[in-house]
């Protein structure tokens, strides 16, 4: 099962390390804390980066929650599995579907989707996004970024991830381009 562990902003990282040195493989299979990639404007060039998907949040898959439990409490830093009154609460089957299906195991960072803009409307036409637009309620074409609501731990959740928005095609381009063409040489004859 798919459990969330709750750690401090910005120890992502650092604490997967050391839950995977403290606790034991019986007790623990995986954890990882999803990622997207997403591009970021460095001195005039765009660099690949990756950034947490849900930010504070550590995925644990484990067959024995309470011994996790346990062996959480033994860490120096703050990190506690997300309860419903006293017992530990696994992600539901959608939820890991979709986390699943967004990432590999080994692997687990969200690659950059495209988009595709047609009027007012975005369609994703590649990556992991195909297939899950109605998650997406916003996109900001210059941050590259797509602003999904997914469910956790059956809580709304917002959250963002890499999507590249192209023309809607090499035509609308072109037509673009004689557009501005027409009107740079109509203000230069005037």
């Amino acid at each position: 099962m798919w459990y969330v562990i709750q750690v401090a902003r910005g120890r992502e990282e650092a604490m997967v390390e050391l839950i995977a040195r403290v606790a034991s493989a019986e007790v623990l299979e995986e954890c990882f804390y999803p990622q997207y990639e997403a591009e970021i404007k460095l001195h005039g060039l765009w660099v690949p980066c990756a950034k947490p998907l849900f930010p504070g949040y550590l995925i644990a898959i484990s067959d024995d929650p309470v011994a996790l439990e346990s062996e959480l409490a033994r860490l120096p830093e703050f990190a506690r599995l997300l309860t419903m009154g006293e017992r530990p609460v696994p992600l539901a089957d959608e939820e890991v579907a979709l986390i699943g299906a967004l990432t590999r195991p080994g692997e687990r960072v969200v690659p950059m989707s495209r988009a595709v803009k047609e009027g007012e409307r975005v369609t994703v036409v590649d990556g992991p996004l195909v297939g899950h637009e109605g998650l997406i309620r916003d996109v900001n074409r210059r941050k590259s970024t797509a602003y999904l609501e997914v469910n956790l731990c059956g809580r709304t959740v917002s959250t963002r991830v890499g999507l590249a928005v192209l023309a809607a095609s090499d035509e609308d381009a072109a037509v673009t381009a004689r557009t501005r063409a027409r009107a740079a040489c109509s203000c230069t004859k005037r």
